[in-house]
């Protein structure tokens, strides 16, 4: 089913983990780990096992920039299949929450990203329909986006020949939580009648003319693509789209929760909490019975979906037609992300249940458990540069561990240098003049935000061309600033977290760690070893470690290298490999370019 595309050949140790780990999946193997260092074609060796296994695959990144890369390089490496997006659609979320001790409620703040939603609706839509379907995804894999069953069911069939008046396609339209315009629809959920014609934006960004003739579907032409189908399946524009005769039944089941709730608040003493969550449900029921949806619906989810007080929630994971395979990448940190997501959920929405913030049921809107995860997943392929324990001892349990060190390029592991922090910042500053006049980039990895905005603006006063990335930049922004980056646009990038894991940037030669040590999450063995593997592409890569104290963690990370770079120097001399930094085309990452989808004026707009 996967057609894999490229002018590679797997080299190095490539071929060896391509064939064990290939064979894993065929003896049954349910999880085994790719250890494979930064640069050593992790990507190519797991497009390979995709083509190999045959199967509908989901790739777990842990954030949006390194989803945005695998996204782009797998729509590379299988253009005549089904790959899609599936991360957070939000470019601002602030959770509803409250806080008791200051009487402080926080509504839910959020923006949506309309050109997002429009990559995920395409990414379930594809699991559904197609066995082909690879999906790059962050962590927002384990939360709920509704019942796939119902999702499939509810939508609208339409066939050239079918016996249907425009007016009865508008209709459905509108249950399906699409919105009726004057004038040409514009953006994405939208669509307009005129007669005998239908103009439709589907939610995935796709538009269509349907003309009528005598209450009969005359012809479906798809406008951006010039050409007719005989045949088109309209999805819901939302996650939660309920059957009237449902939803009637689901709304009583909402009541019913709300008299008891109401009744146990009242008998506790916790009158203001009763009012306040009668009134609160009692109009979001009114809207619901009006519109067929209201903000905030997913706290309803488990009524609407008629799940059991407890049961996990519905996510993409259930979309997947089985058997699927499944890659955690950057798996060190995509493991405990997995791990972590329920707790905190949790903790927030009990408080807001227990002072009539929201029904008792509204718990049920969560992400999954790690053990709930685990369930509904088969086949595992944990890839890292440096492996958590957690997959290691999981691996070694039944399954198998598969190390690729070499990498194609004859590249060798960078040297790591350690200079004192406290002239970090001088220091710094002369070697990105070093690195700009050979027309190489660096990157600068601080402590906080502040830090890294702070720094950034004192690199520019200095003269240096510098950009900062952090959490706060938007999701469709960021391959663009990479972009910058390896142009030439820009000097030195500097970072936190964002620059840590999987980023493929050969232009760089210098990794700068700032206060190197500060023992802890962002400083320990691993994070060290991952930051210093973003010059591992480039065969003037060198990775500095400003610090005044040697760690444990520096002192491991430094051992582990070492072991890897006398490896890597014997396998370039038994094969007479001269190393050769990595030669890879430069393309600015539009992610809805790549996913073919036109990125809606709102957005434009908003972006300018």
């Amino acid at each position: 089913m996967f057609k894999l595309v490229s002018n590679f050949h797997p080299k190095g140790d490539q071929p060896a983990a391509i064939e064990k780990l290939t064979d894993g999946l065929r003896k049954g193997l349910e999880e085994q780990v790719l250890l494979g260092v930064t640069g050593s074609g992790k990507t190519f060796t797991m497009a390979n096992i995709v083509k190999n296994a045959g199967l509908p695959t989901l790739i777990v990144s842990p954030n949006k920039i390194l989803a945005a890369q695998l996204y782009q390089e797998f729509k590379n490496f299988f253009p005549e299949n089904a790959v899609h997006y599936f991360v957070s659609y939000y470019d601002y979320y602030q959770p509803e929450a409250y806080l008791p001790a200051t009487d402080t409620y926080i509504a839910k703040d959020a923006r949506i990203n309309k050109d997002i939603d429009k990559l995920r609706h395409a990414a379930l839509q594809a699991v559904l329909n197609r066995r082909d379907a690879i999906i790059i995804s962050s962590v927002s894999c384990i939360y709920g986006v509704g019942d796939p069953a119902e999702y499939d069911r509810v939508s609208l069939e339409l066939a050239v020949g079918q016996k249907i008046s425009p007016a009865d396609v508008g209709r459905h339209l509108n249950f399906l939580q699409y919105e009726r315009v004057e004038g040409e629809p514009k953006f994405a959920g939208q669509f307009s009648l005129n007669k005998n014609e239908l103009l439709l934006v589907l939610i995935t960004g796709e538009k269509f003319l349907l003309e009528f003739r005598n209450r009969k579907l005359e012809s479906i032409l798809n406008i951006v693509k010039s050409g007719e189908l005989q045949t088109l399946k309209i999805f819901p524009s939302k996650f939660w789209v309920t059957p009237r005769d449902r939803l009637r039944l689901a709304m009583a089941n909402i009541k019913k929760e709300l008299a008891e709730r109401v009744e146990d608040l009242q008998a506790a003493g916790k009158f203001a909490e009763a009012e306040r969550l009668e009134k609160r449900v009692s109009f979001d029921m009114e809207r619901l019975k009006k519109d067929g949806y209201v903000n905030g619906i997913e706290n309803y989810s488990r009524h609407l979906a008629f799940r059991e007080q407890g049961e996990p929630p519905m996510t993409i994971i259930d979309y997947f037609q089985k058997p699927f395979l499944l890659f955690i990448d950057e798996s060190h940190i995509g493991v405990p992300q997995l791990n972590g997501m329920y707790a905190g959920d949790r903790r927030r929405k009990q408080t807001l249940v227990e002072h009539g913030f929201r029904l008792p049921s509204a718990l049920d809107n969560r992400p999954l458990r790690f053990a709930e995860f685990k369930e509904k997943i088969g086949r595992t392929i944990y890839v890292s540069a440096t492996p958590g324990d957690c997959e290691m001892n999981h691996a070694k349990d039944g399954g198998q561990i598969v190390e690729q060190l070499i990498r194609p390029t004859g590249v060798i592991d960078p040297e790591i240098v350690i200079k004192p922090a406290e002239t970090q910042i001088k220091s710094l500053l002369e070697e990105i003049k070093k690195r700009a006049e050979r027309n190489e980039r660096v990157l600068a990895l601080t402590l906080t935000k502040r830090q890294s905005e702070d720094l950034t603006e004192f690199l520019l006063a200095k003269g240096i061309r510098a950009q900062y990335i952090h959490s706060e930049i938007k999701t469709l922004q960021r391959p663009k600033i990479l972009h910058q980056l390896r142009s030439g646009e820009v000097d030195v990038l500097v970072g936190i977290n964002l620059l840590r894991e999987g980023l493929d940037l050969p232009e760089v030669s210098l990794i700068a760690i700032l206060n190197a040590d500060r023992e802890g999450f962002l400083r320990n063995k691993r994070s060290l070893m991952q930051m210093a593997g973003r010059a591992a592409r480039s065969t003037n890569g060198q990775v500095i470690l400003y610090a005044d104290q040697i760690t444990g963690s520096i002192r491991k990370a430094v051992a582990e290298t070492n072991r890897r770079r006398k490896i890597q120097l014997a396998y370039n001399k038994k094969f007479g490999i001269t190393p050769q930094t990595i030669n890879r085309p430069l393309t600015v990452a539009n992610l809805l370019e790549i996913a073919g989808i036109q990125e809606s004026e709102e957005d434009m707009t908003l972006s300018r």
